[in-house]
């Protein structure tokens, strides 16, 4: 009885974390993807690179209307452990433009949406920051994912914080547990 009840936990918990690892690059773009192909690379060179198919992540800075789209201005991020943008905009190595072909209302991607682009690298378009040129790495976006914005790194959230736990014990007798933690 002991090893059954033991079988069915595993089986629940292995459910359980298969359910919460999901990819945000879907299964059928997966195998385009090129990893070895860094931003840095791209930025440095980014003709070399078309008709390659990314992973970046990143802030949305602008979203504008286009006659073949809408534009996205992304401030580049590395990827997390989630394939999210990291949470320190110092991390960032430039900025990328994202080209997504169907409409997306501007008033949706707002400033500091966090996205995911698997997209297909087209170039490079220089355009204006400020007073300044800048050549912007360019994508024809093939995946956007828009992460939550309350999603936050709990290393870096400020404040207390609140869990509750429970468990149950499997045993001679009946044995459960719970409680709750508080920490600074």
């Amino acid at each position: 009885m002991l090893l059954r009840a033991g079988l069915y936990l595993m089986i629940g918990l292995l459910a359980v974390t298969a359910g919460c690892a999901t990819s945000v690059i879907p299964e059928s773009l997966e195998p385009q993807v090129d990893k070895a192909v860094t931003f840095s690379q791209v930025l440095e060179a980014p003709d070399s690179y078309r008709g390659k198919v990314v992973v970046w992540a990143g802030e949305v800075l602008k979203a504008k209307a286009m006659k073949g789209g809408t534009q996205l201005e992304v401030l580049q991020l590395p990827l997390d452990d989630e394939q999210g943008p990291v949470n320190d905009r110092m991390e960032s190595k430039g900025r990328f433009l994202a080209l997504q072909h169907e409409f997306l209302d501007p008033a949706t991607m707002t400033d500091g949406t966090r996205v995911t682009i698997v997209g297909e690298i087209t170039g490079a378009s220089v355009e204006k920051i400020d007073e300044a040129d800048y050549r912007f790495p360019t994508l024809d976006v093939k995946h956007l994912h828009r992460w939550d914005s309350r999603r936050v790194d709990d290393r870096r959230a400020p404040g207390p914080w609140w869990n509750v736990f429970g468990g149950v014990g499997f045993g001679g007798g009946s044995r459960s547990g719970g409680g709750i933690s508080i920490g600074f």
